[in-house]
Parts: C-alpha cells; sequence; structure tokens
C-alpha cells in the first residue's frame, strides 16, 4: 500500500512516531513494521518508549506523529492534532487501583504510571487522599508485591495479569467514567505536528489507518508480531488485550470519542486540574 507524491517537506524526509512499547501499539503499527504501508519519498522511524516519556517528548515538539496520554493534550492542543485514528478507548473497562491481596493497607501511597497519565487524571476524578509515586509503569506490580507502594495504578496488560501476580482489583476507573458520564473513556491519543501542514499531516493520517487495518485483516501475524512485546503475555491474553484497545473506536474516534473528550477536559478544568479550557482539535481532511 502507497500513496501519492507528498511535495512539504521535512527534515530529512524522515517521520518520526513515538509509540509505546506495548501489543496495542505494536499491532496498530504492524503495517509499517512489516513494509506492507509505506509513505512515499520518506523513510519512517519509530520512536519506542514508555507513555510519560512519550508525554513529555510531545510537549517538547520532538517527535512528529506520537501516541500520548489522553489526559496530556489540553498541554499540546496549540501544536498538535488530534488523529481520528490510533487512539486507545475503554468502553465500560479502563485502569484499575489494586493492592497486594490479602492485604489491607495502613497508608494511602499510590504508584502511578505518570503525572499526565489519563489513568492519574482518572484517579483524581474519582477518588481522593492517595499520595502518588510515579514509577515506570510495568514496575508498578513490583513496587506493590515488595511493599515499597500500599496502592497501584495498572495499565497495559497488567490490568488483565494482575490476579497471577498476587495482586486484586479494588476499583476500575473505567467503570467509574462509565457510570457517571455513560461515553468511552479515551485513554491514549495519537497526534501530529501542526506545524508539518495539513495536506502532509492527512497522507500521514490515512497511511496510519491503513497500518491499522493491514493489522485486523492479518490479525493471526499481527498478534504474533505485537506479542513481543507484551512482558511475557500469552497469545491468547494478547489477543484479548489487543480487541481491548484496537477496535472500531481506534480506527475512527467519531463524534462519540470527541464529545467524551471534552467530558474529560472539562471535568478536569472545573475540579482545577487545568488552568484554562482545551479546545478539541481532531485533525479534518
Amino acid at each position: 500500500m502507497t500513496f501519492g507524491t507528498i511535495s512539504t517537506q521535512i527534515k530529512n524526509r524522515v517521520i518520526h512516531f513515538g509509540h509505546t512499547p506495548d501489543p496495542d501499539d505494536a499491532f496498530m503499527f504492524y503495517g509499517f513494521a512489516t513494509n506492507q504501508v509505506r509513505i512515499p519519498g520518506f523513510q519512517i522511524n519509530h520512536v519506542l518508549e514508555d507513555i510519560e516519556t512519550l508525554n513529555q517528548k510531545a510537549l517538547g515538539q520532538e517527535i512528529d506523529v506520537t501516541a500520548i496520554s489522553a489526559a496530556m493534550y489540553p498541554h499540546l492542543y496549540a501544536n498538535y492534532w488530534i488523529l481520528p485514528m490510533g487512539a486507545s478507548v475503554g468502553r465500560n473497562y479502563g485502569p484499575i487501583v489494586a493492592q497486594k491481596k490479602g492485604n489491607r493497607p495502613k497508608g494511602r501511597t499510590i504508584g502511578i504510571p505518570g503525572f499526565h497519565t489519563t489513568s492519574y487524571l482518572l484517579l483524581q476524578l474519582y477518588t481522593d487522599g492517595y499520595e502518588a509515586k510515579v514509577y515506570r509503569f510495568d514496575d508498578i506490580p513490583g513496587a506493590l508485591q515488595k511493599g515499597e507502594v500500599d496502592y497501584g495504578l495498572l495499565i497495559h496488560e497488567a490490568q488483565l495479569t494482575f490476579d497471577s501476580l498476587g495482586l486484586e482489583k479494588i476499583m476500575d476507573l473505567g467503570v467509574a467514567w462509565s457510570k457517571d458520564t455513560h461515553l468511552p473513556i479515551p485513554l491514549g491519543l495519537d497526534v501530529i505536528r501542526k506545524n508539518m501542514g495539513k495536506e502532509l499531516a492527512w497522507e500521514i493520517a490515512i497511511a496510519f489507518r491503513k497500518s491499522i487495518e493491514c493489522a485486523l485483516a492479518q490479525r493471526a501475524d499481527a498478534i504474533r508480531y505485537a506479542q513481543q512485546f507484551g512482558r511475557g503475555l500469552e497469545g491468547n491474553l494478547t489477543d484479548r488485550f489487543v480487541g481491548m484497545y484496537v477496535n472500531q473506536d481506534t480506527l475512527n474516534l467519531g463524534e462519540e470519542g470527541e464529545r467524551a473528550l471534552s467530558v474529560l477536559f472539562d471535568k478536569a478544568y472545573r475540579a482545577g486540574i487545568y488552568k484554562s479550557p482545551t479546545i478539541v482539535d481532531v485533525l479534518k481532511p
């Protein structure tokens, strides 16, 4: 799959794509990774980092196209469009608060994957009284097991594997959101720099959608590719996890997804988490 010639120039004709080293993101980039989807005249450079690192890189406009936490977008909307594809959306599920099995913590420390993550934003909206300590997301289960924190805010595959890790769920923040708003929760977004120009940005967006469609069409092979990013996640759980966050919402955020983002940002603004309202600026053709 190739696309028409792009006249807009970017530095060294290289497009830098940032995404997390996780099965769902890897699955979405399967078409690019296997060279079945290309953007003629441009080289694609994959920047693999945990989500909080990508959030910070986006803040410095270091990456052309990148996954971010939805909660980060209010700090970025002047410089980035939201892509209408690539979002990680939960419908009545999301990040979970967990503790060690059989443990009744006396304190209120909680390991979180970053202050700019959507999971932490939801924690602030639906709970209070926690003392947050930042860990890389995949170190949080270990921190709980070792007793370094009383609770853990779990994202990615730990949402499925917590029981086998000796942990128990005490709250699903996606469920709390759903009961409150009756909307899906956009947890992660993909964004693209506005100074690339709309013509090139839309060409890249279409290519990205083709990469996702390629993975969905070749699901078994794409799952095997994504499994290497699952940190020991078995094939059936990899498929289940990918299915949670790569779906029709991923192909098209749509009006409902945009409305959910507006509600999320408005709630956070009214709660005093953001200093000003946020414009939800989704790239359109």
